[in-house]
């Protein structure tokens, strides 16, 4: 289970109604037709997002609380059900796209009608377990409000008009902000700088009050070699010199798997990025905002594991752990990029699976795939922290993803 939550930013009511709201104010520049496309199977359509994060909080906090209310709609269960074998059967993740009803004026019916459920019953003076519950809510909802910027952008980006999703601030995202980044970290960043940092025993995982994923604990020793970090990241004029330096056509660079999924997929760029005469670096990419020449001093994003691992090839280096980033974070520069790290996401010591639902929110994915740390551009104000383990496969790269450097 999470761990207990000290309710940061106020009460748990009116963080309950902020977040919510925030979620609905992320789609407001969209579309009707703009919440229906799923182009791949990681993306979901927006309308999905909305309506699986109030299902959660009918499947999870209102059963519990009101087992006798029947459900907003009997079928809601199945169509907005992520993953969660122990609550029943779903729609599969590729046929989220197909579902062209509920609409999304009956989806926003749905997220009220739960609201004032939910409202009702944080009026009330609930007992621990329950806060905690509510507390995993919304932090899933932050975690689907980042999601619904990156999953927005696969949609609008991925349309050959590559229509702008908004210009200026929606909801706290400053989106002139999407391609220099908001630090989360207040260290100062020296371009190229390498940091030393010594061999020893250090504590790494989640600790004292506040929330925190149960894959974030329990909190361990690690014993660590002396190694460098970069203190910034690899910037796209860095990952220029690379291209042209013939970094996708070079196998010995790659892993045999990464190679295989260059050829066969044609990747020869970051993801969202073509080319363009006109731009002083020869390449574009398309942003929220839209169409923009890739700013060479901008962290490069949108990379799979692949990539970050054939860079750090190329520039003689490796990727850090995720032990090796956490000993370190207080001295980099973090929170624009989610980072490639060399760590595998696997369960730390003493892990356990929460019984139940809830117990499958994190522990049946440690195979196969690998750990970021950090934060990005879309990841909500607050939400981030030192001790979060995001993973994804290594092919993924709709996420705002970069890249770090380390060696011995």
């Amino acid at each position: 289970m999470p761990l207990p939550s000290a309710e940061p930013g106020g009460s748990l009511a009116s963080r309950y109604r902020d977040i919510r709201a925030t979620s609905e104010a992320l789609c407001a520049p969209l579309a009707a037709e703009d919440h229906v496309p799923q182009p791949v199977a990681h993306v979901s359509p927006p309308k999905w997002h909305l309506a699986h994060t109030t299902w959660f909080f009918e499947a999870f906090v209102l059963s519990r609380l009101a087992p006798d209310q029947a459900p907003w709609h009997p079928l809601y269960g199945y169509l907005f059900n992520s993953y969660y074998e122990t609550v029943g059967q779903r729609v599969l993740r590729h046929q989220r796209g197909t579902l062209s009803r509920p609409t999304v004026d009956e989806i926003l019916a749905y997220r009220r009608h739960i609201d004032e459920c939910m409202m009702g019953w944080l009026a009330r003076d609930l007992d621990e377990p329950v806060r905690t519950l509510i507390e995993l809510g919304l932090q899933h909802e932050q975690q689907h409000q980042e999601l619904l910027l990156t999953d927005i952008k696969a949609i609008l980006g991925g349309n050959p008009l590559q229509p702008p999703y908004a210009h200026g601030t929606v909801a706290s995202w400053d989106l002139a902000r999407e391609h220099g980044g908001t630090p989360a970290s207040t260290t100062p960043s020296t371009p190229g700088r390498w940091l030393d940092i010594d061999g020893g025993l250090y504590e790494v995982g989640h600790k004292g009050q506040g929330f925190a994923f149960d894959n974030e604990g329990s909190r361990h020793v690690q014993h660590l070699r002396p190694f460098q970090i970069q203190q910034g990241l690899v910037s796209n004029r860095d990952y220029l010199t690379f291209m042209a330096d013939q970094g996708y056509q070079r196998h010995e660079l790659w892993h045999a798997e990464g190679w295989d999924w260059l050829q066969t997929e044609g990747i020869a760029a970051p993801l969202y990025w073509s080319r363009d005469d006109k731009a002083p670096s020869g390449w574009a990419h398309y942003t929220l905002r839209g169409a923009q020449p890739v700013s060479p001093d901008a962290p490069v994003s949108h990379l799979s594991y692949y990539e970050a691992h054939a860079f750090a090839q190329w520039a003689g280096c490796r990727l850090p752990t995720e032990f090796e980033w956490e000993a370190a974070q207080s001295q980099l520069t973090w929170g624009q990029r989610w980072e490639w790290t060399a760590s595998a996401y696997q369960p730390y010591p003493g892990f356990h699976k929460a019984p139940g639902a809830v117990g499958e929110y994190n522990g049946k994915f440690m195979v196969n795939q690998m750990v970021l740390r950090g934060s990005s551009f879309a990841t909500p104000p607050g939400h981030a922290r030192a001790t979060y383990r995001n993973f994804f496969h290594p092919p993924l790269r709709w996420q705002y993803t970069g890249v770090r450097l380390a060696r011995d």
